[in-house]
Formats: C-alpha cells, sequence, structure tokens
C-alpha cells in the first residue's frame, strides 16, 4: 500500500521503518526535514502533498492542537486525502479532539481511527506495542494488517474517541506505578537497606510488573536519561484530569500523582525519565545530594 508517515520521533521513525520493511510504499512529511533526511521513503512538502499520495496516513505527534493543525490546518491532510483513505492517528491526544478531527474529516468521507499507542520506544522497535483503536470497526479491518506491523495487541474499543480513553486509563496506572516504585525505592534508601536487594526481592511477588522492571531498575541504576520523557507524561496527566473533569469521575490518586509531575517539571527535569520522580521525593527530604 502506499502508507504516510507523519511523527519522526523516538517512537515513529521505528514504527515508519516497520511499514516500510513490510514492503508497503513509504511516503513521509517532517517539520524539521533533518528527521527524515536518510529514511528510505518518499519526502512530501506537505501533509496534504503527502495524503493526495496514500491510502492511509499514520501521525504520531506530541499534543491535540498539533494533530488537528496537521489533519485540518492550512497545507493539512484533509487537503490533499481522497474520500475513502484512513487516517490512523496514534498519537495522544484529548478524546474530545479525537472526536472533532474524525467529525470534520468524515465531513469530506475520510476516514479516522484513534490510536493511540503503548509501549514506549523499545515497544516501537521490537514491534510490541499495544494498539488501542477507536473508530469504525470495519475500518479497523481495514488497516489491521498495517497496525500488525506495530504491534501485537490490537483491540477496539469502541466509537472514535474510545481508544484516547483507554490510553488515558493506561496512563492513570502506569504513572502511578511509577510514582509507587518511587516511593517504595525511596523507603527502602532511608531505611538503610539496598534498593536493588528490595526491587529484585519486589519483582518475585505480587508487586512484580513491567513499571518496576523498566522505571525501577532506572531508579537503582540513577539512569535518568530519558527513555520516557517527563514531560509527556505530564501532558498525558493534563488530559487525563482534564477527561475526568467532563466526566465527573473523582480520580484522588491521578491527581496526588499530578503535583509529583508538577514539582518535577518545576525542578527543570521535564526532559529526563519520569524515573526522575524519585528525585522529588529525595528533594522533598532534603537529601540534594541524591538529586542528581
Amino acid at each position: 500500500m502506499k502508507v504516510g508517515f507523519i511523527g519522526l520521533g523516538a517512537m515513529g521513525r521505528p514504527m515508519a521503518l516497520h511499514l516500510q520493511r513490510a514492503g508497503h510504499d513509504l511516503h513521509v512529511w517532517a517539520r524539521r526535514p533533518e528527521s527524515a533526511a536518510d529514511l528510505p521513503a518518499t519526502v512530501c512538502a506537505t501533509p496534504a502533498e503527502l495524503g493526495r499520495r496514500c491510502e492511509v496516513v499514520f501521525t504520531i505527534i506530541t499534543s491535540s492542537a498539533d494533530v488537528e493543525a496537521v489533519a485540518l490546518g492550512a497545507d493539512g491532510l484533509s487537503e490533499g486525502m481522497a474520500a475513502g483513505s484512513v487516517l490512523v492517528d496514534c498519537s495522544t491526544i484529548a478524546p474530545d479532539a479525537a472526536r472533532r478531527i474524525a467529525g470534520r474529516l468524515a465531513d469530506e468521507g475520510i476516514h479516522m481511527l484513534d490510536a493511540p499507542v503503548s509501549g514506549g520506544s523499545q515497544g516501537a522497535i521490537d514491534a510490541t506495542l499495544a494498539i488501542m483503536a477507536g473508530g469504525d470497526a470495519a475500518v479497523l479491518e481495514r488497516v489491521r494488517p498495517l497496525l500488525a506491523c506495530l504491534g501485537q495487541r490490537i483491540v477496539h474499543v469502541g466509537p472514535n474517541g474510545a481508544g484516547q480513553v483507554a490510553k488515558a486509563c493506561n496512563q492513570m496506572i502506569m504513572v502511578a506505578a511509577i510514582e509507587a516504585a518511587a516511593e517504595a525505592m525511596r523507603l527502602a534508601a532511608a531505611a538503610g537497606v539496598d534498593q536493588a536487594r528490595v526491587r529484585a526481592a519486589l519483582a518475585g511477588g505480587s508487586a512484580g510488573s513491567r513499571v518496576l522492571e523498566v522505571f525501577g531498575g532506572r531508579m537503582v541504576a540513577r539512569d535518568f536519561a530519558a527513555g520516557v520523557e517527563a514531560r509527556l507524561h505530564h501532558k498525558d496527566y493534563g488530559l487525563v484530569l482534564e477527561a475526568a473533569r467532563k466526566s465527573g469521575v473523582p480520580v484522588p490518586l491521578t491527581a496526588a500523582v499530578s503535583q509529583q509531575l508538577n514539582a518535577l517539571m518545576s525542578l527543570g527535569w521535564g526532559d529526563d525519565d519520569t524515573a526522575s520522580l524519585l528525585r522529588v521525593l529525595e528533594r522533598s527530604a532534603g537529601d540534594v545530594s541524591r538529586t542528581r
């Protein structure tokens, strides 16, 4: 198929390469041309040009406003995509925004799936992403072979916006678990107990999890270089809290974790890994020597 891709960052780039390696004719547009310079793909001058060339277009970019601009703005995808073509948005954006964009595209006969992904950059590299799809089930079946190049679990959650609701739920649980791991590691250190041994003990019991393995490992190693940039989780939690507000749902734990993310951002660690939540606890306790 002629497949377009917009968003060639830490996750998008390996995703695009998986599609190209599967034999699809890859076309890309990049806001920063250098990010597409060495890709085995046709580079388009605008999203509209990319849309004219492709049957299916994938996007994975940062914010609701970014997706709306790329899809609906001047020289956007909607100016080039033909009726019957499909936009698969793998970004994490507000459910309301996904519904609004899908509705505007539907007016032009263009289909949209909101299909956010979970698994991080390593999941993108390994093609093991979890994909949570909102939109028409028949459209999902049309593009399922493409999604199968990117992930191992593809779930149709419901109509447009439902994929983003599922991703919000994913982020609530995952980042709360990172905060819990940080508090556990902080308690172990304050009690004079080896953090690595505590983590190893927990990994074999009911507290064992992917979060404890990956983010707990980074805390023990004090490796806070960006695996998952904390600013992205901070952005996601803003979406979660807004969705909860609109639905009238109390989310006390999420609200508390959001405050810790706010503190992390105020300390200037937004470009570092979310494992830096441990450093927020250390700074709060006055242990400045261990915040590096």
